[in-house]
């Protein structure tokens, strides 16, 4: 029995420490690539100065763009795109659905107008962030879809017909409360913002990001198998003795938090949740073991690119992050599409 153990766990931590290093070699890419370039000596030197006080003598303004923020906004960027991935793979193996994420079931969506009601309406007086603002639209709106699906029928496609339903819903009531009692120096701010931005992120947000994608990759990795039985159905889930409302609760609740921290801080980014997942399937299988963290790994990698990329698309100019995610994600959704077609 050992021989088989160690042969499976060898390939498993070979994955494992390439997917660290791939994963590395792309914060370190998000440092030093960007409107001003960085020599690579310059990072090393700043990166020893704060982590190990190390005293070597650099330019205050690289060690300033560096520190305060390329790196914070490399990692939010990491902590976005995994969470994101991980809401798409538990939202599409729930509702067994291949076109199930957060963007497209209203989710972001939701998380937006909560967090645009509390910016612009300052609702609670202060005491309600945008990060507990996203939550309560997110479950609000994921609520509404929810309920509006089993009113037609309660199947998958009428799922994600709700879903664009209370996308649409719920942009229209960002755009009202942005029109209403936004100024104009706000409603720009907040427009940008809503398109992808984290040209705002600084550790604060660090702090944030982090945390909510660990809480929620540890749920999905501890029901993972949960997840492998939710394939088949419900019911083929109870029937294996999986506690399925309390999984669900548990899924969807890691969900909205993650989905619900990452708009609050950069906006709504499309179609990570959606493409991520399905290019991780066709490299690693369905088994969400191996998918989870997967998905997870190639989500932080694809928006640390992403950012990259609107960071140089164009000279002088920063590209909305959410602008670069549609424009590989709308390619990736017509592919799922035609995939699904010649299956069905």
């Amino acid at each position: 029995m050992t021989v088989p153990a160690a042969a499976f766990l060898r390939p498993v931590a070979l994955w494992g420490v390439a997917g660290a290093v791939a994963l590395a070699l792309a914060i370190l890419g998000g440092v030093v690539i960007g409107e001003t370039p960085l020599p690579f000596d310059t990072v090393l030197k700043v990166l020893a100065n704060n982590l190990w006080g190390a005293g070597h003598a650099v330019d205050a303004i690289d060690a300033g763009i560096l520190w305060s923020y390329r790196l914070p906004r490399t990692l939010v960027a990491a902590s976005c795109g995994a969470g994101l991935a991980l809401s798409g793979v538990v939202l599409q193996s729930l509702v067994r659905n291949a076109l199930a994420d957060p963007y497209l079931l209203g989710v972001s969506a939701g998380a937006g107008t909560g967090a645009v009601a509390v910016t612009v309406l300052g609702l609670g007086g202060g005491m309600i962030g945008m990060s507990a603002g996203a939550f309560a639209g997110a479950s609000l709106s994921f609520a509404i879809v929810v309920l509006l699906a089993r009113a037609a029928g309660g199947g998958s496609a009428q799922l994600v017909l709700a879903g664009i339903a209370g996308s649409q819903l719920f942009n229209a009531l960002t755009s009202f409360l942005i029109t209403k009692s936004a100024n104009a120096e706000q409603a720009r701010g907040i427009m940008y913002w809503l398109l992808g931005n984290l040209s705002g992120v600084r550790w604060p947000d660090v702090g944030l990001a982090i945390p909510a994608v660990l809480i929620g990759l540890l749920a999905c990795v501890w029901f993972a198998r949960a997840m492998d039985a939710f394939s088949f159905g419900a019911s083929s889930a109870a029937s294996l003795g999986i506690a399925v409302r309390r999984v669900q609760v548990v899924l969807i609740g890691a969900t909205t938090v993650m989905t619900a921290t990452m708009v609050s801080l950069v906006g709504s980014v499309g179609f990570v949740g959606l493409v991520i997942p399905h290019a991780m399937r066709f490299v690693v299988g369905p088994r969400h073991g191996v998918l989870v963290p997967a998905s997870a790994l190639a989500g932080a990698i694809f928006l640390i690119a992403a950012d990259v990329t609107s960071r140089v698309l164009t000279p002088g100019q920063v590209v909305p992050i959410g602008v670069v995610t549609a424009l590989v994600g709308a390619p990736g959704f017509a592919i799922i599409l035609i995939r699904n077609r010649r299956r069905a």
